[in-house]
Protein backbone atom coordinates (compact mmCIF):
# COMPACT_ATOMS: atom_id res chain seq x y z
CA UNK A 1 0.00 0.00 0.00
CA UNK A 2 1.21 3.50 -1.10
CA UNK A 3 2.10 5.97 1.99
CA UNK A 4 -0.58 8.26 3.70
CA UNK A 5 0.29 11.74 3.06
CA UNK A 6 -1.11 13.28 6.29
CA UNK A 7 -1.96 17.09 6.98
CA UNK A 8 -2.03 18.99 10.50
CA UNK A 9 -3.74 22.12 10.81
CA UNK A 10 -2.18 23.73 13.88
CA UNK A 11 -4.81 26.85 14.53
CA UNK A 12 -7.56 27.98 17.19
CA UNK A 13 -9.65 29.51 13.97
CA UNK A 14 -12.31 31.52 15.56
CA UNK A 15 -13.40 30.95 18.31
CA UNK A 16 -17.61 30.79 18.24
CA UNK A 17 -17.84 31.25 14.82
CA UNK A 18 -18.55 28.57 13.24
CA UNK A 19 -19.01 29.54 9.21
CA UNK A 20 -15.65 31.35 9.66
CA UNK A 21 -13.84 27.78 10.92
CA UNK A 22 -15.98 26.20 8.37
CA UNK A 23 -13.96 28.60 5.64
CA UNK A 24 -10.36 28.23 7.04
CA UNK A 25 -10.84 24.52 7.24
CA UNK A 26 -12.29 24.56 3.64
CA UNK A 27 -9.48 26.60 2.39
CA UNK A 28 -6.61 24.08 4.36
CA UNK A 29 -8.62 21.34 2.78
CA UNK A 30 -7.78 22.86 -0.50
CA UNK A 31 -4.09 23.40 0.39
CA UNK A 32 -3.31 19.91 1.81
CA UNK A 33 -5.32 17.88 -1.20
CA UNK A 34 -3.15 20.29 -3.93
CA UNK A 35 -0.08 18.88 -1.69
CA UNK A 36 -1.17 15.24 -2.42
CA UNK A 37 -2.74 14.60 1.10
CA UNK A 38 -5.24 12.36 1.69
CA UNK A 39 -6.28 13.59 5.18
CA UNK A 40 -6.18 16.41 6.81
CA UNK A 41 -6.57 16.42 10.90
CA UNK A 42 -7.61 19.87 12.71
CA UNK A 43 -7.11 20.35 16.47
CA UNK A 44 -10.26 19.80 19.03
CA UNK A 45 -13.06 21.57 19.09
CA UNK A 46 -11.78 23.32 15.83
CA UNK A 47 -15.70 24.01 14.76
CA UNK A 48 -16.63 26.36 17.36
CA UNK A 49 -13.33 27.13 19.60
CA UNK A 50 -12.67 25.88 23.06
CA UNK A 51 -12.60 28.36 25.08
CA UNK A 52 -16.25 29.55 24.72
CA UNK A 53 -17.66 29.05 27.92
CA UNK A 54 -21.09 28.38 27.45
CA UNK A 55 -21.35 28.84 23.98
CA UNK A 56 -20.40 25.39 24.30
CA UNK A 57 -23.47 23.86 24.51
CA UNK A 58 -25.12 26.37 22.53
CA UNK A 59 -23.00 25.26 19.86
CA UNK A 60 -23.60 22.09 20.30
CA UNK A 61 -24.84 19.86 17.50
CA UNK A 62 -25.49 16.05 16.69
CA UNK A 63 -23.27 14.29 14.52
CA UNK A 64 -25.26 14.49 11.37
CA UNK A 65 -25.57 17.76 11.98
CA UNK A 66 -25.45 21.12 9.81
CA UNK A 67 -21.71 21.12 10.61
CA UNK A 68 -21.29 17.38 9.67
CA UNK A 69 -22.96 17.81 6.29
CA UNK A 70 -20.29 21.12 5.42
CA UNK A 71 -17.54 19.13 6.17
CA UNK A 72 -18.97 16.35 4.14
CA UNK A 73 -18.82 18.84 1.12
CA UNK A 74 -15.61 20.37 1.96
CA UNK A 75 -13.99 16.46 1.98
CA UNK A 76 -16.04 15.96 -1.57
CA UNK A 77 -15.09 19.14 -2.87
CA UNK A 78 -10.89 18.52 -2.49
CA UNK A 79 -11.07 14.90 -2.10
CA UNK A 80 -9.83 14.57 1.12
CA UNK A 81 -10.40 12.86 4.17
CA UNK A 82 -11.26 15.19 7.01
CA UNK A 83 -10.74 15.03 10.93
CA UNK A 84 -12.42 17.75 12.96
CA UNK A 85 -13.23 18.31 16.54
CA UNK A 86 -16.61 19.96 17.93
CA UNK A 87 -18.94 19.72 20.85
CA UNK A 88 -21.75 16.53 19.89
CA UNK A 89 -24.93 17.19 21.24
CA UNK A 90 -26.69 13.76 21.98
CA UNK A 91 -30.52 14.60 23.88
CA UNK A 92 -29.45 16.11 27.04
CA UNK A 93 -25.46 15.39 26.98
CA UNK A 94 -22.91 17.24 25.50
CA UNK A 95 -19.59 15.61 24.44
CA UNK A 96 -16.09 16.70 23.35
CA UNK A 97 -15.84 14.60 20.18
CA UNK A 98 -13.68 14.13 16.65
CA UNK A 99 -15.45 13.27 13.62
CA UNK A 100 -13.79 11.32 10.85
CA UNK A 101 -15.36 11.86 7.37
CA UNK A 102 -14.61 9.75 4.17
CA UNK A 103 -12.85 11.21 0.86
CA UNK A 104 -16.40 10.90 -0.60
CA UNK A 105 -18.31 12.49 2.09
CA UNK A 106 -19.30 9.71 4.34
CA UNK A 107 -18.65 9.88 7.66
CA UNK A 108 -16.33 7.09 8.57
CA UNK A 109 -16.13 7.41 12.72
CA UNK A 110 -17.17 9.38 15.54
CA UNK A 111 -15.33 9.28 19.10
CA UNK A 112 -16.31 10.78 22.09
CA UNK A 113 -13.14 11.92 24.62
CA UNK A 114 -13.30 9.67 27.22
CA UNK A 115 -10.67 11.48 29.62
CA UNK A 116 -11.60 14.98 30.59
CA UNK A 117 -9.05 17.09 31.76
CA UNK A 118 -9.45 19.34 34.47
CA UNK A 119 -12.78 21.11 35.77
CA UNK A 120 -13.58 23.49 32.74
CA UNK A 121 -14.04 20.13 30.34
CA UNK A 122 -15.36 18.04 33.55
CA UNK A 123 -18.51 21.10 33.95
CA UNK A 124 -19.48 21.35 30.46
CA UNK A 125 -18.66 17.56 29.00
CA UNK A 126 -19.97 14.55 29.59
CA UNK A 127 -17.10 11.62 29.20
CA UNK A 128 -17.48 9.34 26.20
CA UNK A 129 -17.53 5.12 27.26
CA UNK A 130 -16.60 3.87 23.70
CA UNK A 131 -12.53 3.72 24.50
CA UNK A 132 -11.69 2.10 20.64
CA UNK A 133 -12.64 3.66 17.58
CA UNK A 134 -11.51 2.58 14.48
CA UNK A 135 -12.20 3.08 10.50
CA UNK A 136 -10.92 1.77 7.81
CA UNK A 137 -8.68 4.75 5.31
CA UNK A 138 -6.82 3.91 2.07
CA UNK A 139 -5.81 0.84 3.31
CA UNK A 140 -4.79 2.22 6.62
CA UNK A 141 -6.44 1.20 10.01
CA UNK A 142 -6.95 4.18 11.44
CA UNK A 143 -7.52 5.25 15.24
CA UNK A 144 -9.26 8.05 17.27
CA UNK A 145 -8.61 9.97 20.55
CA UNK A 146 -8.80 13.25 21.63
CA UNK A 147 -6.02 15.27 23.57
CA UNK A 148 -5.13 14.44 27.13
CA UNK A 149 -6.56 10.48 25.86
CA UNK A 150 -3.24 9.60 24.69
CA UNK A 151 -1.67 10.79 27.77
CA UNK A 152 -2.61 7.73 29.24
CA UNK A 153 -0.20 5.00 27.83
CA UNK A 154 -3.44 2.33 28.07
CA UNK A 155 -5.77 4.34 25.85
CA UNK A 156 -2.74 3.79 22.82
CA UNK A 157 -2.06 0.12 23.98
CA UNK A 158 -5.44 -0.49 23.76
CA UNK A 159 -5.76 1.03 19.90
CA UNK A 160 -2.72 -1.09 19.15
CA UNK A 161 -4.45 -4.16 20.41
CA UNK A 162 -6.82 -3.63 17.97
CA UNK A 163 -5.06 -2.91 14.73
CA UNK A 164 -4.75 0.65 14.72
CA UNK A 165 -2.07 1.89 12.52
CA UNK A 166 -2.51 5.12 12.43
CA UNK A 167 -4.22 7.43 15.48
CA UNK A 168 -5.45 10.53 14.91
CA UNK A 169 -5.51 12.88 17.86
CA UNK A 170 -7.13 16.34 17.68
CA UNK A 171 -5.97 18.13 20.66
CA UNK A 172 -5.90 21.58 22.56
CA UNK A 173 -2.62 21.15 25.10
CA UNK A 174 -1.55 24.00 26.58
CA UNK A 175 1.67 25.60 27.97
CA UNK A 176 3.81 24.83 30.16
CA UNK A 177 2.84 21.18 28.71
CA UNK A 178 4.99 21.59 25.69
CA UNK A 179 6.85 18.26 26.72
CA UNK A 180 3.83 15.76 26.04
CA UNK A 181 4.07 17.07 22.03
CA UNK A 182 7.72 16.78 22.41
CA UNK A 183 8.55 14.35 24.33
CA UNK A 184 5.95 12.16 25.35
CA UNK A 185 4.20 11.79 21.58
CA UNK A 186 6.83 9.89 20.07
CA UNK A 187 7.38 8.10 22.94
CA UNK A 188 3.59 6.54 22.76
CA UNK A 189 4.02 6.11 18.42
CA UNK A 190 7.52 3.71 19.94
CA UNK A 191 6.06 1.45 22.52
CA UNK A 192 2.76 1.20 20.89
CA UNK A 193 4.33 0.48 17.47
CA UNK A 194 1.74 3.20 15.23
CA UNK A 195 2.14 6.42 14.03
CA UNK A 196 0.11 9.21 15.80
CA UNK A 197 -1.13 12.45 14.15
CA UNK A 198 -1.23 14.99 16.46
CA UNK A 199 -3.17 18.33 15.69
CA UNK A 200 -2.97 21.25 18.08
CA UNK A 201 -4.67 24.94 18.81
CA UNK A 202 -2.13 27.58 18.85
CA UNK A 203 -1.78 30.83 20.72
CA UNK A 204 -3.95 32.73 23.57
CA UNK A 205 -8.24 31.70 24.01
CA UNK A 206 -9.30 32.57 27.07
CA UNK A 207 -7.99 31.61 30.58
CA UNK A 208 -5.50 29.12 28.05
CA UNK A 209 -2.40 29.52 25.62
CA UNK A 210 -2.21 26.77 23.60
CA UNK A 211 1.52 25.27 22.79
CA UNK A 212 1.15 24.36 18.72
CA UNK A 213 4.16 22.12 18.24
CA UNK A 214 1.61 19.53 15.97
CA UNK A 215 3.72 16.96 15.04
CA UNK A 216 3.06 13.49 13.17
CA UNK A 217 5.46 10.89 15.20
CA UNK A 218 6.65 7.42 13.76
CA UNK A 219 6.75 3.83 15.23
CA UNK A 220 10.49 4.61 15.84
CA UNK A 221 10.19 7.23 17.88
CA UNK A 222 11.07 10.17 15.35
CA UNK A 223 8.56 13.38 14.54
CA UNK A 224 8.60 13.10 10.86
CA UNK A 225 6.88 16.53 10.91
CA UNK A 226 6.69 19.43 13.34
CA UNK A 227 5.03 22.43 13.50
CA UNK A 228 6.30 25.73 15.33
CA UNK A 229 4.32 27.98 18.11
CA UNK A 230 1.59 29.52 15.08
CA UNK A 231 -0.63 28.92 12.51
CA UNK A 232 1.01 26.05 10.33
CA UNK A 233 0.13 23.05 8.23
CA UNK A 234 2.03 20.62 7.68
CA UNK A 235 2.31 17.17 6.06
CA UNK A 236 3.98 14.20 6.69
CA UNK A 237 3.58 10.44 5.36
CA UNK A 238 2.33 7.24 7.02
CA UNK A 239 4.08 4.53 5.43
CA UNK A 240 2.76 0.95 6.34
CA UNK A 241 5.30 -0.94 4.66
CA UNK A 242 7.67 0.90 7.15
CA UNK A 243 5.16 -0.01 10.01
CA UNK A 244 5.49 -3.45 9.51
CA UNK A 245 8.63 -3.86 8.95
CA UNK A 246 8.98 -1.94 12.39
CA UNK A 247 6.70 -3.81 14.06
CA UNK A 248 8.55 -7.10 13.17
CA UNK A 249 11.41 -5.44 14.04
CA UNK A 250 10.45 -4.51 17.18
CA UNK A 251 8.61 -7.09 19.80
CA UNK A 252 7.42 -5.13 22.67
CA UNK A 253 3.45 -6.03 21.67
CA UNK A 254 4.53 -9.99 20.65
CA UNK A 255 6.54 -9.83 24.25
CA UNK A 256 3.70 -8.90 26.57
CA UNK A 257 2.56 -10.58 28.89
CA UNK A 258 -1.11 -9.88 29.75
CA UNK A 259 -1.58 -12.47 32.43
CA UNK A 260 0.25 -10.71 34.84
CA UNK A 261 -1.38 -6.58 34.26
CA UNK A 262 -4.38 -7.39 35.91
CA UNK A 263 -3.32 -5.43 38.97
CA UNK A 264 -3.24 -2.37 36.30
CA UNK A 265 -7.05 -2.24 36.17
CA UNK A 266 -7.79 -2.42 40.07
Amino acid sequence: MPPLRTALLQSSGTPGDIAKNLEILDAHAADAAAAGAGLLVSPEMFLTGYAIGDGIHRLAEPADGASAQAVAAIARRHGIAVVYGYPERDGEQVYNAAQLIGPDGTPLANYRKTHLFGCFEQEWFTAGDQPVVQAELDGLRVGLLICYDVEFPENVRAHALAGTELLLVPTALMNPFHFVAEKLLPVRAFESQMYIAYANRTGPEGEFDFAGLSCLAGPDGIARTRAGHGDDLVLADADPDFLAASRAANPYLSDRRPALYGPLTR
